[in-house]
């Protein structure tokens, strides 16, 4: 059988930079500063909605509906994996992640998940043209957090 297409080092390191990056722009609710990573026209899943098309549709839907009511949020970088195409135009990212919830009462509670992420390079760039993130089995689907949005 032919072995899964698994990453260089260097593209795996790449793709944790980018993934680094994107939690950080998470964290500090930053969706002017996120909006370059994915493609204008990126096809996304998400709690909020079965299929969102375009980052614009993906930010109001699902975006601030999570973001601002989360902390915290990191992948474990550890536990990717990175598969790319033999042309090295397209690749996947399966990634775990963690991030915090807050009850309505304010108290925080462990909000894990997992995300598929395909990549297209375009022009020397990795752009994400899907992403599927969801919640581990059993995570509460709505936390009361309720930070700023940095830029949006």
């Amino acid at each position: 059988m032919t072995p899964l297409p698994e990453a260089s080092p260097s593209q795996r390191a790449e793709f944790i930079a980018w993934l680094e990056q994107f939690a950080a722009y998470v964290r500090d609710v930053d969706y002017a500063a996120a909006r370059p990573l994915f493609h204008p026209q990126v096809l996304a899943f998400g709690t909020h909605r079965d299929v969102i098309a375009g980052v614009d549709e993906w930010v109001k839907s699902q975006w601030d509906n999570v973001w601002p009511k989360t902390d915290g949020f990191r992948f474990d970088t550890e536990q990717v994996h990175v598969l790319v195409a033999d042309d090295g135009r397209m690749a996947v990212v399966v990634a775990p992640w963690t991030s915090f919830g807050f009850h309505e009462d304010g108290t925080k509670f462990d909000r894990p998940g997992r995300a598929t992420l395909v990549f297209h390079r375009v022009e020397r760039k990795w752009l994400c043209v899907h992403s599927h993130m969801s919640l581990n089995r059993g995570v509460p689907q709505v936390s009361f957090g309720d930070r700023p949005v940095k830029a949006g």
